[in-house]
């Protein structure tokens, strides 16, 4: 009998993936629920397991576009299992602690091998950064473009060839994965669907960082993790949200839909692109329930383990180009959100002193983006949330009062 490998639904707004590397040669055994290979969505990546075991038949191969319902190979369920592997898997038992090393020293994705191959990268040369050292499509871009020694040619007489002349220009075509065409689209069509303005302002920083510094190793031990920025931002952005539901608004054909909570999107950057999961009932949740969820959240993004729903449903975003180093940007709604906060980079600048009328002081400051949708949000609305938020960061005690 055989068993069809088809493409099933990933999610209700998934509807094409792009096949990667077949972990199993085509003709050979596969056991239930093994990897056959990864599909990659335009918002998630996942392995697809063998639904039984038998012999594979590769029909489309990796690179190739397919829709939800495919057929992609097919699993000959009557085929018995041959003798070599069963040979072969006793033998696995038996290899050496050196050899378990050495393999695991090389680790690497599957389409990081693919990519090194197609580099011409020494992939066992690599140090990988993905989970448990293991070598990413990253690691082998990043390590093509570092420098190479070239070697020195030398002629028939001794004179040694300048090693410039050796150098080569050239060029690389790599095609947009799933991931970052839908990223091109979605940004596109907020730009063109939304009525999309910016706003600025700045925050002194000055009390967040001290009240950081005295309670952070005490935070640390009672909950298990660090106090950061982000959850002094998100608490204020709650309490600025509540002030002006209009910024915590989508627009549903000719309706605005005003939200009564308030779940909040963090934009993370990973190796495959920006990914915006979701911390459900931010308005709900303590500093330390915050920064668990944010931590939990960035692993999986990083380890590649985010589901659709850990992406969708957010009513606000929250993007922090200042880990980069950007001193000031106009972050892209997120659609159909109405507003989204950029946040950048602390560095101390002179300012009027608060408490002294014309004295000058370096401060720790920050600027403030909030880019909204114009149709739902007016000018003043939006002013005012970025001086409220303000407010809130620069006196961090008025978020444990509610104001």
């Amino acid at each position: 009998m055989t068993h069809p490998i088809i493409i099933p639904n990933l999610g209700e707004s998934i509807t094409e993936v792009v096949l990667g590397e077949w972990l199993i040669q085509n003709g050979n055994w596969v056991d239930r629920d093994q990897s056959l290979l990864e599909i990659e969505s335009d918002k998630v990546t996942q392995e697809l397991p063998s639904p039984v075991s038998g012999v594979l038949t590769i029909t489309l191969q990796a690179g190739e576009e397919c829709r939800v319902g495919d057929t992609i190979g097919s699993i000959d369920e009557s085929a018995s299992k041959p003798e070599k592997i069963q040979t072969e898997e006793i033998a696995l038992e038996e290899v050496t602690k050196e050899t378990v090393a050495s393999a695991e020293q090389t680790k690497a994705t599957p389409l990081a091998k693919k990519v090194a191959s197609d580099m011409g990268v020494q992939i066992d040369q690599l140090k990988g950064s993905g989970n448990s050292g293991k070598i990413t499509k990253a690691d082998v871009i990043s390590a093509s473009e570092s420098p190479i020694a070239l070697p020195v040619e030398k002629t028939e007489v001794g004179s040694i060839i300048d090693e410039s002349s050796t150098k080569r220009r050239g060029i690389r075509r790599e095609k947009m994965s799933m991931l970052r065409r839908r990223i091109a689209k979605r940004l596109v069509e907020a730009q063109h669907s939304a009525a999309m303005l910016t706003t600025f302002n700045e925050a002194d920083m000055s009390k967040v960082i001290a009240l950081r510094k005295i309670h952070k190793e005490e935070f640390n031990d009672r909950y298990g993790v660090n106090l950061g920025f982000m959850s002094f931002f998100t608490r204020a952005c709650v309490s600025a949200l509540r002030a002006w539901p209009a910024i915590n608004a989508s627009i549903e054909g000719d309706e605005v839909v005003y939200h009564d909570y308030v779940d909040m999107s963090i934009a993370v950057g990973t190796e495959r692109g920006l990914v915006v999961p979701v911390i459900r009932n931010a308005d709900r949740m303590s500093f330390a329930e915050i920064e668990l969820t944010i931590k939990e959240l960035a692993l999986r993004a990083k380890n590649g383990k985010l589901t659709i729903e850990d992406m969708t449903g957010g009513t606000f975003t929250i993007s922090n180009g200042g880990v980069y180093g950007s001193m000031m940007s106009t972050p892209i709604l997120n659609p159909p959100q109405s507003g989204i906060l950029g946040l950048h980079r602390i560095q101390n600048r002179p300012i009027e002193n608060p408490d002294k009328s014309g004295e000058i002081v370096l401060r720790p400051m920050m600027y403030l983006a909030l880019s909204y949708d114009h149709r739902v949000v007016d000018g003043e609305g939006a002013v005012r949330f970025l001086v409220h938020l303000k407010d809130c960061i620069e006196d961090p005690q008025r978020l444990l009062l509610g104001l």
